[in-house]
């Protein structure tokens, strides 16, 4: 079959999730001799046409790097599709309205539903309603949607009947070991640091852990991952205000080797997100048996399970952070538990299989529909 991805800036991955599993699914399908075309986001008008990188085909579609930009990126590469003999996989539903191009074309459509956008707290009210639009369009255009959690899937079943939604979370491949040099560029040694991994937006809780964590002295940092302004930013500010010495910003990272470490060799890992289905940062923290402390919401108890600590608010998290400090022990049931629960739902085998079931059931009917 000839898989279409359409709705990331594109691989090789070097920006946020999304571009990640399509890196990994594109490679998984093109290594079982499947063809695979991914239309990538460029800036530089010297970057079009096509290419070839390691067996998968790119589009290269050269916009501003701008929101406008990207919405003229998604159009583009939703029209380009139409003159293609495939199916579609789209990641996300923000310009799920195009998608009705290949409704009316009949060119079957596979839709990850992401998560619920619209309720993010940075969206204006237009933006919000831009996208309550556009999830409802891309419910109706698609032919299958994928939802990464159950809650998601609880959530889609108001736009759309059950027999259309599949439930396939992210995957991530276990991590056993890592080296220690990407860490000790930092200054960091081995189960000696917490960590973070998020963007700076309130609906992550970086300002609550920041907080919580400088309450008090912990006796090692908390090391936090993400690109911050507080020239330009007011909540960034407030982050950066709020830090204790013990808070260590190291910017944002893309090098996977150098987070794959940084994660490995963490004492816990604090996630945040409020918002939203199965986070691909949480799922990777559980390959890498990170203990997990997390905000305590559906969407995360189901992604990492029992064995988990989870937090509502600073006094919580600040009550968790002093139990492990007085029993480290803890730890280890903590580690263990994120690995039985990567391995039952999220190896990324079983997710990567999955997917491709959906898309051969839709290729399928594609030949159905051309023999009519």
């Amino acid at each position: 079959m000839h898989v279409l991805i359409l709705g990331t800036r594109g691989v090789p991955a070097a920006h946020g999730g999304f571009e990640t599993f399509a890196q990994d699914l594109s490679l998984y399908l093109a290594a079982r001799n499947h063809k695979v075309t991914v239309y990538c986001q460029t800036d530089s008008k010297d970057e079009s046409g096509e290419d070839l990188w390691m067996g998968v085909r790119r589009v290269l579609i050269p916009v501003k790097n701008t929101p406008l930009g990207t919405i003229q990126f998604d159009w583009i590469a939703a029209w380009h599709s139409l003159s293609e003999d495939g199916i579609v996989l789209t990641l996300g539903y923000n310009t799920g309205l195009f998608n009705l191009l290949h409704r009316v074309k009949h060119i079957p459509n596979a839709m990850n539903m992401d998560g619920i956008e619209w309720k993010r707290q940075k969206w204006s009210r237009i933006q919000r309603g831009w996208l309550k639009f556009n999830e409802w369009a891309g419910a109706v255009a698609a032919n299958r949607l994928i939802a990464d959690n159950p809650e998601i899937a609880k959530h889609l079943r108001r736009r759309a009947p059950q027999s259309k939604i599949s439930t396939i979370p992210y995957g991530a491949t276990a991590i056993f070991s890592a080296p220690l040099g990407p860490i000790e560029r930092y200054g960091l040694t081995a189960k000696s640091y917490n960590l973070v991994i998020a963007r700076p937006e309130p609906e992550n809780s970086v300002l609550k852990i920041v907080r919580a964590y400088s309450m008090e002295r912990r006796g090692m940092p908390l090391v936090v991952l993400g690109h911050y302004s507080p020239e330009s930013n007011d909540y960034h500010a407030k982050v950066i205000e709020a830090a204790g010495p013990e808070i260590k910003f190291i910017g944002t990272v893309y090098d996977r080797e150098v987070v794959t470490a940084l994660r490995f060799h963490a004492r816990t890992y604090l996630h945040g997100h409020t918002v939203g289905g199965t986070n691909p940062s949480l799922v990777e923290s559980l390959a890498a048996g990170n203990a997990v402390i997390a905000h305590d919401n559906p969407y995360n108890r189901w992604v990492a399970g029992d064995s988990a600590r989870y937090f509502n608010g600073e006094k919580d998290l600040a009550a968790i952070l002093k139990e492990l400090e007085r029993d480290p022990s803890v730890l280890d049931a903590m580690e263990e538990g994120s690995r039985r629960r990567h391995q039952e739902d999220f190896t990324q085998d079983k997710v990567l299989q999955a997917y491709e079931q959906v898309l051969l059931e839709l290729a399928h009917l594609r030949g159905a529909q051309e023999a009519i």
